[in-house]
């Protein structure tokens, strides 16, 4: 699948991933909104082969597929208490 990833002015590490054909046109008006100005930064063909460094590529080519559009979030930033398997921190 041939697909379009966009950013936005306003959230820094956050992507939009659209069909080629279809651009991003499925995406909800509040989320394209809540990105500012979108920028193209590249097209790519996504296979079930392909490797992406931060998002497995077979949810973006489900997500695409259902919902017209994924969206990549930053990596989480938190950096708290971690909870072990025995219940303990």
């Amino acid at each position: 699948m041939l697909c379009e990833i966009y950013k936005g002015s306003k959230k820094a590490e956050m992507y939009l991933y659209g069909p080629l054909n279809k651009g991003l046109e499925e995406v909800p008006e509040v989320l394209l909104q809540s990105f500012g100005e979108l920028e193209l930064v590249m097209k790519l063909e996504l296979t079930a082969s392909r490797k992406l460094a931060r998002v497995d590529v077979a949810s973006v080519l489900d997500d695409i597929q259902e919902k017209g559009f994924y969206l990549q979030v930053p990596p989480s930033t938190w950096d708290g208490p971690q909870t072990h398997s025995d219940g303990s921190k």
